[in-house]
């Protein structure tokens, strides 16, 4: 048996485990907090969370946004409609049934999304790159099994759910 390795219950996480991705986690939304900070003065954060579905997911309609932020669709309407207002969000008919409009980025929204997305690219690369190489690599593979098992969907299959992906040089990667 390996030295570092707790002894006890294969089965369930150790305490040494949870605090470890517990502190990770804390770095993460450090970073994500600074990249939300580097767009707030174009938009606040429930337009930021439309943005984003949006540029994962595709164009969607009224009543997806909703769903997919678990708001009213009111609420998501008032929201997009000053996303339209500013420049980021395109409305159109939905050539496929009229009686639905589609959302989608405009070149400003793709851009702002964009830039918080590389925002948080550059903060964690400069982590990593702090790292010993070995670490680095066996990093990658624990935490897509990680977010797997919390429920995210890879972006290898983000297209069952019709998703694109936010960084096109990871599709095809399990």
């Amino acid at each position: 048996m390996n030295a570092t390795q707790p002894v006890g219950d294969a089965t369930r996480p150790t305490p040494e485990q949870i605090d470890a991705v517990m502190l990770a986690a804390r770095v993460l939304v450090a970073v994500s907090a600074q990249s939300v900070v580097s767009v707030e003065d174009r938009v606040t954060l429930p337009q930021l969370r439309i943005l984003v579905v949006i540029a994962s997911r595709g164009p969607q309609n009224l009543a997806s946004v909703a769903q997919g932020l678990g708001v009213h669709a009111s609420n998501a309407t008032r929201t997009c409609d000053k996303l339209v207002n500013a420049g980021l969000l395109h409305r159109s008919d939905d050539p496929a049934d009229r009686r639905n409009l589609v959302l989608q980025l405009t070149a400003s929204g793709q851009q702002l999304v964009q830039n918080m997305i590389e925002h948080r690219r550059t903060a964690i690369a400069n982590v990593l790159a702090t790292m010993p190489p070995q670490l680095r690599n066996d990093l990658s593979p624990a935490m897509l099994a990680f977010a797997e098992a919390a429920g995210e969907i890879p972006p290898s299959r983000a297209w069952s759910l019709g998703w694109t992906t936010e960084h096109p040089g990871v599709s095809g990667r399990a």
